[in-house]
């Protein structure tokens, strides 16, 4: 009868997944893909509503034409493609579904956050 194995000295160390935070408008910028598709919603990195009045959204959006330009807070390139974009948002009609608004500005000193 061969003898027990040993046991490792290392402890068991358990992953612990880490706790998802809100999402923070704030900090998107640069390319984004807004996703219409609803069967790929869970490959977005959060659910945008574009919000018809101004004073409702959480964020003022700029259409950058070049992502060298979109460097802060509310300026965006609308990418063609889903991967060449930084961040990948879906875009839902339902205000109640979604983790915060946008607004399109045309004046690009209006963009950002409105918190």
């Amino acid at each position: 009868m061969p003898a027990p194995k040993a046991l490792a000295a290392e402890p068991l160390v358990v992953a612990r997944p880490r706790a998802a935070g809100p999402l923070e408008p704030c900090k998107i910028y640069g390319s984004v893909y807004l996703e219409t598709n609803p069967s790929r919603r869970s490959y977005c990195f959060g659910t945008v509503y574009i919000e018809p009045e101004e004073a409702f959204a959480d964020l003022l959006v700029f259409k950058e034409d070049n992502k060298l330009f979109a460097d802060r807070a509310g300026l965006w390139a609308e990418t063609p493609a889903r991967d060449f974009a930084d961040y990948v948002l879906f875009v839902t009609p339902d205000r109640a579904r979604a983790d915060f608004a946008i607004h399109y500005t045309t004046v690009r000193s209006f963009a950002g956050c409105k918190n």
